[in-house]
Parts: structure tokens; C-alpha cells; sequence
């Protein structure tokens, strides 16, 4: 599974980028790239999160994107007057949207899955869930549910009034700056997540030297003690032997007396 991921993760980096765009969205670049260099991580597609107003076929009861007209998009906030003149170009039904950031990563493991989903929920983004297909690819899914459709138009007539779009505006324009909000919150708690992860790791391949130090020490203090010990029931027993000759054991006895004082 190990040489699997890898070879995913180096196919899809190879990939040329099919979106619109064409290229990864300015303001989650940074998460982009932290993820993808990691070594149990990779992006397959990413949003920053858009307003977008989107010119559909009359009638129809299945709105696909592929099949509607872009009047307008934007990765920032947008101004009123930029929608007005979009949706005086409509011709089919228009509707304006706010879609929040979406991510989707592949993950080497299940666990690494699971942090992941963990980072997104606490950051907000509660619609996060994760999947594993029939070959193996577990991927996760950053998600919210703080979005926004509203219909402008029908067969090419508007339906509301400019003060209503001005304020449909105003809404779509808090949601965005709730949705950057919510992307730093998800980076800062992921980069603390992968250190947190790292440090385990090295703990439990690498376990701390300080924790022989003091029984090593501890051991050598008792073999020393045991020196003390023995050397003193020796002199004890010279003492019993040679008591009766004056040939200086006593003041070797005293000697080692002090040393030993000194020693414990």
C-alpha cells in the first residue's frame, strides 16, 4: 500500500491542473503546499471558496455547471454593481452562489485520514467526512455548509430588485470573509496537528537516554556502598587480629575512617 500511495501521489502531482483556473487558488496555496509536502499527504482538488452567478437553461430540473453560462466569478468579495451588470446579461434562469472552501486530500493511512477530519471539524468546517474506495484511496473531504443559492432570474427576467441584490451582496460578501477566517483557522490547527504527530513519532522510535541516567547512577551508588560495606567489616576483622601490635593498623584504621565519612 506503501508503493501504491507513492505512485498516486506522483501521478497526480504530474497532472496538469483541469480546473477553470487552471492553477490553485491564492489564498489556500499555503495549505496546498504544506499538504503536499508532507509524506502521507497529497491535494486532488481544491477551492478557496467563490461567488459565482451562473446562467442555466430555462426550465430545466437538473442545473449541471458544464451546461451553464459563467456570468461571473470571484474568489474575493464582489460589489454590487459587478453582479448587477452580470445578470442583466442573463438569457436563462441566473442564480447567484456562495461556495464555501472544499479540499480534498488523499491519505496514506486511515489514521492519517482521521487527523485530518479532525483538523477540519474543529475548525469549522463540520460537513468534513472521509471515504475509501474499492482500490484502497481513502480521501478526505474539508467541507462546510455555510453557502449561498438564491434564483435572479427566470427566461431571462429579473426577478428581484437591485436593493435585494445590493443586500444579497452584503451576505455573500460575510460569508466570504467568514470562509478566510475559517481557512487560517485550519491551517494554524493543522501545522500543530503534524508537529504534535512528529514529535510522537520520534518519541517512539527514539525513547529518551535521560531515562537510563538515573539508574545508572543509582546502580553505581550501590556498588559503591557495597565497597564501603566490605572494606569496613575487613578493617573490623584486621582490628580483632592485630590488636596487640603496635604497627601503625590503627591510625590506617582512623584513615579509612575519615574516607569513608568523606565518601557516603
Amino acid at each position: 500500500m506503501e508503493k501504491r500511495f507513492s505512485q498516486w501521489k506522483q501521478q497526480c502531482v504530474n497532472k496538469l491542473d483541469l480546473s477553470k483556473k487552471g492553477s490553485v487558488d491564492e489564498d489556500i496555496s499555503h495549505v496546498v503546499s504544506l499538504l503536499n509536502n508532507c509524506e502521507q499527504f497529497f491535494t486532488t482538488s481544491s477551492c478557496s471558496g467563490r461567488i459565482i452567478l451562473i446562467d442555466g437553461a430555462p426550465d430545466s430540473t437538473d442545473v449541471h455547471k458544464q451546461d451553464c453560462v459563467w456570468l461571473f466569478v470571484s474568489h474575493h468579495k464582489c460589489k454590487c454593481d459587478e453582479l448587477m451588470s452580470a445578470v442583466e446579461r442573463s438569457s436563462g434562469d441566473a442564480v447567484l452562489k456562495f461556495e464555501p472552501f472544499v479540499l480534498h486530500v488523499q491519505c496514506r493511512q486511515l489514521e492519517d485520514a482521521q487527523l485530518m477530519h479532525s483538523v477540519a471539524v474543529n475548525s469549522g468546517f463540520r460537513n468534513s467526512g472521509l471515504t475509501v474506495s474499492k482500490t484502497g484511496k481513502i480521501i478526505t473531504a474539508v467541507r462546510s455548509t455555510h453557502g449561498l443559492e438564491v434564483p435572479l432570474s427566470h427566461k431571462g427576467k429579473l426577478l428581484v430588485e437591485q436593493e435585494y441584490i445590493n443586500f444579497l451582496t452584503q451576505i455573500a460578501n460575510q460569508k466570504m470573509e467568514e470562509n478566510l477566517r475559517r481557512i487560517h483557522r485550519f491551517y494554524q490547527n493543522l501545522q500543530s496537528a503534524l508537529q504534535t504527530e512528529k514529535l510522537h513519532r520520534l518519541q517512539l522510535s527514539d525513547p529518551p537516554s535521560s531515562q537510563e541516567t538515573p539508574h545508572r547512577a543509582e546502580t553505581q551508588k550501590e556498588k559503591d556502598v557495597t565497597s564501603v560495606y566490605k572494606r569496613r567489616r575487613k578493617r573490623e576483622q584486621n582490628h580483632h587480629t592485630d590488636c596487640c601490635h603496635s604497627d601503625g593498623s590503627s591510625i590506617m584504621s582512623e584513615l579509612d575512617d575519615c574516607l569513608d565519612s568523606i565518601f557516603t
